[in-house]
């Protein structure tokens, strides 16, 4: 539900979304078949941690911005590097986040 709700909110403020992952294995066959410019990755997904979508997010490198509410200590190692935002997170950080990885031309208007 979260996740749907923060998805119209990125789309409100200019951002396309290319899909949404509840899973690891979801999100592993998005990365492979899907053209995108960076993602938003929970370090949590349904239990699951995910550390091989970050390390599939590096072999394509695609920045991403890991979303948590562990410790950088608690979490893998596959999501060094990475931007990190902790739970709870406010919408506009996020959207601040997205435009320091993202380049200027690939980031719409807002609606």
């Amino acid at each position: 539900m979260l996740a749907f709700a923060l998805e119209e909110f990125l789309i409100e403020s200019g951002f396309e979304i290319a899909g949404v992952a509840g899973r690891l294995e979801t999100a592993l066959t998005m990365i492979e078949s899907i053209a995108f410019d960076a993602a938003i990755l929970d370090a949590n997904l349904a239990g699951i941690d995910a550390g091989p979508a970050a390390l599939a997010l590096r072999a394509r490198e695609l920045p991403f911005i890991v979303v948590s509410g562990y410790l950088p200590s608690q979490q893998q190692s596959a999501f060094s590097g990475a931007l990190r935002l902790q739970k709870p997170c406010p919408p506009e950080r996020l959207i601040q986040a997205l435009h320091s990885i993202l380049p200027a031309q690939l980031i719409l208007e807002p609606r």
